[in-house]
Protein backbone atom coordinates (compact mmCIF):
# COMPACT_ATOMS: atom_id res chain seq x y z
CA UNK A 1 0.00 0.00 0.00
CA UNK A 2 1.44 3.08 -1.07
CA UNK A 3 2.18 6.06 1.88
CA UNK A 4 0.67 9.54 1.11
CA UNK A 5 2.12 11.18 4.23
CA UNK A 6 1.51 14.73 5.07
CA UNK A 7 3.80 16.43 7.84
CA UNK A 8 2.17 19.27 9.44
CA UNK A 9 3.79 21.63 12.06
CA UNK A 10 5.05 25.46 12.83
CA UNK A 11 8.39 26.76 11.19
CA UNK A 12 11.59 24.99 13.09
CA UNK A 13 9.42 21.82 14.18
CA UNK A 14 11.89 19.72 12.40
CA UNK A 15 9.49 17.99 9.38
CA UNK A 16 12.85 18.57 6.68
CA UNK A 17 14.69 16.25 8.98
CA UNK A 18 12.34 14.00 9.95
CA UNK A 19 10.67 14.01 6.22
CA UNK A 20 14.02 13.27 5.01
CA UNK A 21 14.17 10.04 7.83
CA UNK A 22 10.79 8.83 6.62
CA UNK A 23 11.55 8.96 2.69
CA UNK A 24 14.92 6.86 3.68
CA UNK A 25 12.76 4.28 5.90
CA UNK A 26 10.02 3.89 2.91
CA UNK A 27 11.61 4.35 -0.37
CA UNK A 28 9.74 7.00 -1.19
CA UNK A 29 10.45 10.70 -2.35
CA UNK A 30 10.23 14.06 0.11
CA UNK A 31 8.24 16.59 -2.02
CA UNK A 32 8.73 19.86 -0.31
CA UNK A 33 6.96 22.76 -1.97
CA UNK A 34 9.30 25.32 -0.20
CA UNK A 35 12.50 24.14 -1.35
CA UNK A 36 10.66 24.02 -4.83
CA UNK A 37 9.73 28.07 -4.67
CA UNK A 38 13.62 28.73 -3.45
CA UNK A 39 14.88 27.04 -6.80
CA UNK A 40 12.21 29.40 -8.75
CA UNK A 41 14.03 32.15 -6.95
CA UNK A 42 17.03 31.52 -7.68
CA UNK A 43 16.31 31.58 -10.99
CA UNK A 44 15.55 34.86 -11.29
CA UNK A 45 12.16 34.61 -13.26
CA UNK A 46 9.13 37.06 -12.63
CA UNK A 47 7.95 34.00 -10.55
CA UNK A 48 10.82 33.47 -8.28
CA UNK A 49 10.89 37.46 -8.36
CA UNK A 50 7.15 37.23 -6.81
CA UNK A 51 8.33 34.33 -4.60
CA UNK A 52 11.09 36.28 -2.63
CA UNK A 53 9.34 38.96 -1.99
CA UNK A 54 6.94 36.99 -0.25
CA UNK A 55 9.31 34.82 1.28
CA UNK A 56 11.66 37.52 2.31
CA UNK A 57 8.57 39.53 3.81
CA UNK A 58 7.94 36.03 6.05
CA UNK A 59 4.77 35.61 4.51
CA UNK A 60 2.97 32.45 3.06
CA UNK A 61 2.52 32.13 -1.12
CA UNK A 62 -1.14 32.35 -2.59
CA UNK A 63 -2.90 29.05 -2.48
CA UNK A 64 -3.23 29.42 -6.47
CA UNK A 65 0.53 29.00 -6.75
CA UNK A 66 1.16 26.09 -4.14
CA UNK A 67 -1.51 23.98 -5.21
CA UNK A 68 0.10 24.22 -8.67
CA UNK A 69 3.34 23.12 -8.00
CA UNK A 70 1.80 20.86 -5.72
CA UNK A 71 -0.76 19.20 -8.14
CA UNK A 72 2.31 18.76 -10.92
CA UNK A 73 4.38 16.99 -8.37
CA UNK A 74 2.51 14.66 -7.03
CA UNK A 75 1.52 13.33 -10.73
CA UNK A 76 5.16 12.35 -11.99
CA UNK A 77 6.10 9.11 -12.01
CA UNK A 78 8.29 8.84 -8.24
CA UNK A 79 5.04 9.81 -6.65
CA UNK A 80 2.31 7.64 -7.50
CA UNK A 81 3.55 4.87 -5.12
CA UNK A 82 3.63 7.08 -2.14
CA UNK A 83 5.50 10.47 -0.76
CA UNK A 84 6.02 12.65 2.47
CA UNK A 85 4.47 16.21 1.87
CA UNK A 86 6.33 18.95 3.75
CA UNK A 87 5.43 21.99 3.62
CA UNK A 88 2.05 21.14 1.89
CA UNK A 89 -0.87 21.85 2.52
CA UNK A 90 -0.64 24.93 5.07
CA UNK A 91 -4.51 25.86 4.57
CA UNK A 92 -7.50 24.19 4.69
CA UNK A 93 -8.37 25.47 0.92
CA UNK A 94 -5.14 23.35 0.05
CA UNK A 95 -5.82 20.35 1.89
CA UNK A 96 -9.15 20.52 0.01
CA UNK A 97 -7.31 20.45 -3.03
CA UNK A 98 -4.95 17.66 -1.92
CA UNK A 99 -7.87 15.14 -1.31
CA UNK A 100 -9.48 15.83 -4.86
CA UNK A 101 -5.62 15.20 -5.91
CA UNK A 102 -5.46 11.80 -4.36
CA UNK A 103 -8.72 11.09 -5.09
CA UNK A 104 -8.32 7.04 -5.64
CA UNK A 105 -4.82 6.76 -4.51
CA UNK A 106 -5.13 5.60 -1.04
CA UNK A 107 -6.03 7.23 2.38
CA UNK A 108 -4.11 10.26 3.83
CA UNK A 109 -1.68 9.79 6.71
CA UNK A 110 -1.56 12.92 8.78
CA UNK A 111 1.08 13.91 11.33
CA UNK A 112 1.33 17.05 12.94
CA UNK A 113 4.52 17.61 14.94
CA UNK A 114 4.17 20.19 18.15
CA UNK A 115 7.33 22.19 19.43
CA UNK A 116 6.19 25.27 22.12
CA UNK A 117 6.97 28.62 20.31
CA UNK A 118 10.29 29.41 22.57
CA UNK A 119 11.68 26.37 21.21
CA UNK A 120 10.72 27.16 17.91
CA UNK A 121 12.05 30.68 18.32
CA UNK A 122 15.55 29.04 19.39
CA UNK A 123 16.18 26.81 16.61
CA UNK A 124 14.92 29.52 13.94
CA UNK A 125 17.38 31.83 14.69
CA UNK A 126 20.26 29.05 14.92
CA UNK A 127 19.28 27.63 11.83
CA UNK A 128 21.82 27.81 8.96
CA UNK A 129 21.97 26.32 5.27
CA UNK A 130 25.25 25.76 3.13
CA UNK A 131 25.14 28.42 0.10
CA UNK A 132 27.09 26.00 -1.96
CA UNK A 133 24.94 22.88 -1.78
CA UNK A 134 21.82 24.26 0.17
CA UNK A 135 22.39 21.55 3.51
CA UNK A 136 20.27 22.78 6.02
CA UNK A 137 21.67 22.73 9.89
CA UNK A 138 19.38 23.09 12.89
CA UNK A 139 19.71 24.50 16.41
CA UNK A 140 21.80 21.62 17.45
CA UNK A 141 24.21 21.59 14.58
CA UNK A 142 25.06 24.87 14.19
CA UNK A 143 26.49 26.11 17.95
CA UNK A 144 28.71 22.62 17.10
CA UNK A 145 29.98 23.70 13.67
CA UNK A 146 30.81 27.13 14.14
CA UNK A 147 31.00 27.78 17.73
CA UNK A 148 29.25 30.89 19.99
CA UNK A 149 27.52 32.88 18.07
CA UNK A 150 26.09 36.17 18.28
CA UNK A 151 23.16 38.06 16.36
CA UNK A 152 24.75 39.37 13.28
CA UNK A 153 28.29 38.14 13.78
CA UNK A 154 30.54 36.79 10.46
CA UNK A 155 29.37 32.78 9.84
CA UNK A 156 32.33 30.72 10.59
CA UNK A 157 30.87 27.33 10.51
CA UNK A 158 31.51 24.67 7.36
CA UNK A 159 29.20 22.18 6.26
CA UNK A 160 30.28 18.58 7.00
CA UNK A 161 29.35 17.59 2.93
CA UNK A 162 30.93 20.13 1.20
CA UNK A 163 32.24 22.77 3.41
CA UNK A 164 30.85 25.56 2.40
CA UNK A 165 29.73 28.33 4.29
CA UNK A 166 26.71 28.30 6.19
CA UNK A 167 24.48 31.18 6.23
CA UNK A 168 21.04 31.77 7.54
CA UNK A 169 18.17 31.81 5.14
CA UNK A 170 16.82 35.45 4.86
CA UNK A 171 13.28 34.47 6.44
CA UNK A 172 15.01 33.01 9.44
CA UNK A 173 15.92 36.87 10.33
CA UNK A 174 14.79 37.44 13.65
CA UNK A 175 13.45 40.14 12.39
CA UNK A 176 10.57 38.17 10.80
CA UNK A 177 10.39 34.75 12.76
CA UNK A 178 7.68 36.00 15.43
CA UNK A 179 5.83 37.29 12.31
CA UNK A 180 5.98 33.87 10.66
CA UNK A 181 5.01 31.85 13.77
CA UNK A 182 2.11 34.30 13.99
CA UNK A 183 1.30 33.26 10.43
CA UNK A 184 1.39 29.36 10.83
CA UNK A 185 -0.89 30.10 13.96
CA UNK A 186 -3.45 32.18 12.44
CA UNK A 187 -3.50 30.28 8.73
CA UNK A 188 -1.93 26.73 9.38
CA UNK A 189 -3.70 25.91 12.33
CA UNK A 190 -7.00 24.82 11.06
CA UNK A 191 -5.65 21.96 9.59
CA UNK A 192 -5.45 20.52 12.49
CA UNK A 193 -9.28 20.58 13.20
CA UNK A 194 -9.45 19.90 9.31
CA UNK A 195 -7.79 16.77 10.01
CA UNK A 196 -7.84 15.54 12.97
CA UNK A 197 -11.32 13.71 13.32
CA UNK A 198 -9.51 11.35 10.57
CA UNK A 199 -8.56 7.59 11.84
CA UNK A 200 -4.94 8.26 10.15
CA UNK A 201 -4.13 11.70 11.89
CA UNK A 202 -1.87 11.74 14.68
CA UNK A 203 -0.02 14.57 16.95
CA UNK A 204 3.82 14.18 17.67
CA UNK A 205 5.95 15.66 20.54
CA UNK A 206 8.61 17.44 18.55
CA UNK A 207 10.20 18.99 21.92
CA UNK A 208 12.25 15.28 22.16
CA UNK A 209 15.22 13.82 20.67
CA UNK A 210 15.03 13.47 16.80
CA UNK A 211 15.39 9.93 17.00
CA UNK A 212 12.40 9.38 19.77
CA UNK A 213 10.64 11.62 17.39
CA UNK A 214 11.40 9.46 14.20
CA UNK A 215 10.49 6.32 16.53
CA UNK A 216 6.85 8.07 17.54
CA UNK A 217 6.06 8.88 14.26
CA UNK A 218 7.01 5.62 12.65
CA UNK A 219 4.42 3.95 15.29
CA UNK A 220 2.29 6.61 14.18
CA UNK A 221 2.35 5.43 10.76
CA UNK A 222 2.17 1.95 10.91
CA UNK A 223 -0.80 2.12 12.68
CA UNK A 224 -2.08 4.29 10.75
CA UNK A 225 -1.60 2.02 7.27
CA UNK A 226 -3.26 -0.25 9.33
CA UNK A 227 -6.32 1.62 9.40
CA UNK A 228 -5.78 1.82 5.17
CA UNK A 229 -5.53 -1.88 5.20
CA UNK A 230 -8.15 -2.89 7.76
CA UNK A 231 -10.54 -0.16 8.69
CA UNK A 232 -9.98 -0.04 12.29
CA UNK A 233 -7.26 1.46 14.53
CA UNK A 234 -6.06 -0.51 18.06
CA UNK A 235 -5.27 2.64 19.74
CA UNK A 236 -5.88 6.06 19.69
CA UNK A 237 -3.71 8.91 20.07
CA UNK A 238 -4.47 12.48 21.02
Amino acid sequence: MALNLVMIGPPGAGKGTQAARLCSHYGIPKISTGEILREAVASGTPLGNEVKNTIGAGRLVSDDLIICVARDRLGKPDALNGFVLDGFPRTVAQANALDAILEGRGPLVVVVLEVPEQELVRRLAWRRVCESCGTGYGGVDVPELAGERREGAVEGGRCRNCGGALVQREDDSTAVIRDRLKVFTDQTSPLVAYYRDRPTFSMINGLQHPDKVTADLLSAIESAMEVGRTGTRDRARA
